[in-house]
C-alpha cells in the first residue's frame, strides 16, 4: 500500500485529504493555497496530533473507505474488537441555494454508529501560521472557535463540546454531526441541515457526473478522475491547480519538493482538454475566463509559466520552518520560484484551448473578433519566442535551451490562429498566421532533427529522430506529444524513428522517464506518471495496442484506493511519490481510456 493512500473531498473552494485512519491530515483555508489549518501530512512521523481531525474508535481493530457513489463524498467504516461500528462521513457542501452555488470554506463530518456499542473521541486540532502553533480556543454552548491566524474557524456540533475539546471517550448512542466553517452562527438545526446539505451535494455530484461523455471501458477509472480534475479547479476565479499539495518529494530525500498548488497555464490546458473530451463544458468556461484576464494583464503579452489562483502574478517561494516534511523529508515549500522563468511553451497553450470558444455552440458566451484580437499578442508571443531559449517544460532552474517541445507548441498557437482567422472570415490574418507556422516548421525540421549513422533502433529509413533541444543529441519524453499536438502524423517515419529512440533511452519496464540526463538535483531517480501515459497514447497510434492497453492496465493498477495517482512512481517498488493528488496523472487516465476503449455500439 503506498504511503499517499489519501482521499480527497472538497467543493472548488476548499479541499481536504483523508488518510485511511479516516484522519482529514491536509487542508488549506480560505483556499488551496492558503495556511495548511490541517497540515499532519508534512508534520513528519513525530507529528501527527497536531493539524489533524479524527475520530478514534475505543479498541479499532479495522478501518475500510469508499467515496459514495460518483461523488467526492466519503464514507470511512471504523471497527471494534467487540463487533462495535460507526461510519464517519466527509464531505465539503456544494449545491444550488437562493439562485448561486453554494460552497463554503467548511469541512463537514458525520458520525453514526452502525453497530455495538462503540465508545469514540475526536481529535480536533488545527494549526496557524503554516505549522507554527496549534490554533486558540474559544467555547460556545455549542460550538468551538478556532482562532486560526485570518481565517478563524468555528466548529458547530451537537456533540459535547467538553468532550471535544478534552479529547475524551465516550459512548456513541446516536448520529453527531460536525460544521467546521466560516465564523458565523450557525442557521438552524446542525442535524437537519447537515444531513440536507449531504443530500444535496450528492444530487449536485451525481448529476454532474451523468453528463460526462465517458468511454465504455474503465468508466470508474475516467469518472473518478474527472471528479478529482474538477475539486483541483477554484471555481471563483476559473483557476486549476496542478495539485493539492505542496512538497511531497518526486523521491525519497531528493529535495525536489514543489508547490504545486497553483495554476500552471501547461497543466491547465492538459486537464481542460482532457475534461473537454468528457464535455465538461463548465470547467473549459470557468478556465476561459480565468485565462482572458491572464491575457489582458500580460504585459506586451508575455506570461508566466504560473500564477496564483486569484490570477496574482507574485509567488515568492519560501520554506516553512515548522514543517518537518513528508515523512520528515523536508524542506516544506510554499510559493515556486518557476514563476520568473521563461517557458515559451505557454504562448500556445494559452492559445489552443482558447480557440474552441470561436467556434462552439454549446458555450454560453461564444468568442468574438474582438477576443480574437486579444489573442494574437499571445500569438506574437509565440511567434518571436519559437527559436529563443528557455527552461523548458521541465522547468530547469540553472540552464536553458531552444526546446523542441516548446518551439512544437509555438507552431500550434500560430496553426490553430490561422485556423480560428478563417472561421472569423478574417483572410488576411490567416495567410499571416499560416505563413508563420510555414515558417516555425521548418526551423524546427532544421534545427532539432538528430541525425543518425547506422542508427542501433529501427528507425523505418528516417535517418534520425527528433530531439529534444535544437542542435541536440539528448531526447525528452515530450518528443512523444508531437502527434498529439498534430505536428506529425503517426505514420510518419520521422514519428515512429523517434518513437523507438525515446523508448530505448528513457523507458524502464512500465514507466518512462521524462529525461535520463543530470539536472539541477542529480539524475531522475522516479518515472513522471504524465510520460508514461504519453508513451501509451503514441503506442495506440501506431499500431500497438496490445502493448498500450497492458501498459495502461498495469498503471491502473498503481492507483490508490481512492482511485488516484500522484506526480511520480518508482519504476522498481510501484510507489507513488510526487504531489496529489496530480492533475497530469489524471489527465493521462482519461486521455488513454478513451482512445483505448471500445465504442458504445460495441455494448449496443
Amino acid at each position: 500500500m503506498s504511503a499517499l493512500e489519501l482521499w480527497p473531498i472538497g467543493n472548488c473552494q476548499v479541499s481536504g485529504l483523508i488518510d485511511t485512519s479516516g484522519a482529514l491530515v491536509w487542508g488549506c483555508v480560505p483556499r488551496v493555497d492558503g495556511d495548511p489549518t490541517f497540515c499532519a501530512l508534512l508534520r513528519g512521523p513525530e507529528g501527527q496530533d497536531a493539524g489533524t481531525w479524527r475520530f478514534e474508535l475505543e479498541n479499532q481493530v479495522s478501518v475500510t473507505q469508499r467515496y459514495s457513489r460518483n461523488t467526492p463524498i466519503l464514507i470511512t467504516r471504523l471497527e471494534d474488537e467487540r463487533g462495535g461500528a460507526v461510519e464517519v462521513i466527509d464531505f465539503c457542501p456544494r449545491f444550488q441555494r437562493s439562485n448561486r452555488t453554494y460552497r463554503p470554506v467548511a469541512y463537514a463530518r458525520i458520525v453514526r454508529p452502525v453497530a455495538g456499542s462503540p465508545r469514540i473521541r475526536t481529535v480536533l486540532t488545527p494549526m496557524s501560521g503554516y505549522g507554527a502553533q496549534l490554533a486558540p480556543t474559544t467555547r460556545g454552548s455549542n460550538h468551538i472557535r478556532y482562532l486560526v491566524e485570518r481565517n478563524t474557524l468555528r466548529l458547530t456540533t451537537n456533540a459535547p463540546v467538553g468532550y471535544v475539546l478534552d479529547e475524551r471517550y465516550y459512548r456513541l448512542e446516536g448520529a453527531q454531526h460536525f460544521f467546521l466553517g466560516p465564523d458565523e452562527a450557525f442557521d438552524g438545526d446542525i442535524e437537519h441541515q447537515l444531513e440536507s446539505m449531504l443530500r444535496h451535494t450528492g444530487d449536485y455530484w451525481r448529476l454532474w457526473v451523468r453528463g460526462l461523455a465517458t468511454p465504455l471501458d474503465w468508466q470508474d477509472a475516467v469518472i473518478r478522475a474527472a471528479i478529482t480534475l474538477k475539486l483541483c479547479q477554484h471555481e471563483e476565479t476559473g483557476a486549476i491547480v496542478a495539485a493539492l499539495t505542496t512538497s511531497i518529494p518526486e523521491a525519497p530525500g531528493s529535495q525536489r519538493n514543489w508547490d504545486y498548488r497553483y495554476c500552471w497555464i501547461r497543466d491547465a490546458y492538459y486537464t481542460v482538454q482532457a475534461l473537454n473530451h468528457l464535455g465538461a463544458l463548465d470547467v473549459l468556461e470557468k478556465y476561459l475566463a480565468y485565462l482572458r484576464n491572464i491575457v489582458d494583464d500580460a504585459e506586451g503579452g508575455a506570461i508566466q509559466p504560473l500564477y496564483a489562483v486569484s490570477g496574482g502574478r507574485e509567488i515568492i517561494e519560501w520554506e516553512a520552518p515548522d514543517l518537518a516534511g513528508y515523512r520528515g523529508m523536508g524542506p516544506v515549500r510554499i510559493g515556486n520560484a518557476a514563476y520568473y522563468q521563461i517557458q515559451n511553451d505557454c504562448y500556445g497553450q494559452i492559445v489552443l484551448p482558447a480557440i474552441q470558444a470561436f467556434s462552439d455552440q454549446r458555450l454560453l458566451r461564444i468568442a468574438t473578433k474582438e477576443d480574437f484580437a486579444s489573442l494574437e499578442q499571445v500569438g506574437e508571443m509565440a511567434w518571436k519566442t519559437h527559436d529563443q531559449p528557455d527552461a523548458g517544460l521541465w522547468e530547469l532552474r540553472t540552464r536553458t535551451a531552444v526546446h523542441t517541445y516548446s518551439s512544437v507548441m509555438s507552431w500550434a498557437a500560430c496553426d490553430r490562429l490561422a485556423n480560428a482567422a478563417e472561421f472569423l472570415g478574417l483572410e488576411d490574418r490567416a495567410a499571416i498566421w499560416r505563413e508563420r507556422a510555414a515558417t516555425v516548421r521548418k526551423n524546427i525540421d532544421e534545427h532539432a532533427w538528430h541525425e543518425v549513422d547506422g542508427p542501433d533502433f529501427d528507425d523505418g529509413g528516417a535517418g534520425g529522430h527528433y530531439a529534444a533541444t535544437f542542435g541536440g543529441s539528448q531526447l525528452d519524453a515530450s518528443l512523444l506529444q508531437m502527434v498529439e499536438l498534430r505536428y506529425l502524423e503517426a505514420d510518419d517515419p520521422r514519428s515512429r524513428a523517434t518513437l523507438q529512440a525515446v523508448q530505448k533511452a528513457l523507458r524502464r519496464g512500465e514507466h518512462m522517464l521524462r529525461y535520463d540526463s543530470e539536472d539541477d538535483f542529480g539524475l531522475p531517480e522516479t518515472a513522471f506518471n504524465i510520460c508514461t501515459f504519453w508513451l501509451i497514447e503514441a503506442l495506440h497510434r501506431s499500431g500497438e495496442d496490445e502493448e498500450a492497453r497492458r501498459l495502461f492496465e498495469a498503471m491502473l493498477d498503481h492507483r490508490t484506493q481512492s482511485g488516484l495517482l500522484s506526480e511520480d512512481m518508482d519504476f522498481e517498488t510501484g510507489e507513488l511519490w510526487g504531489n496529489f493528488p496530480q492533475t497530469y496523472s489524471l489527465v493521462g487516465i482519461i486521455n488513454c481510456a478513451g482512445q483505448l476503449s471500445r465504442s458504445w455500439r460495441d455494448w449496443r
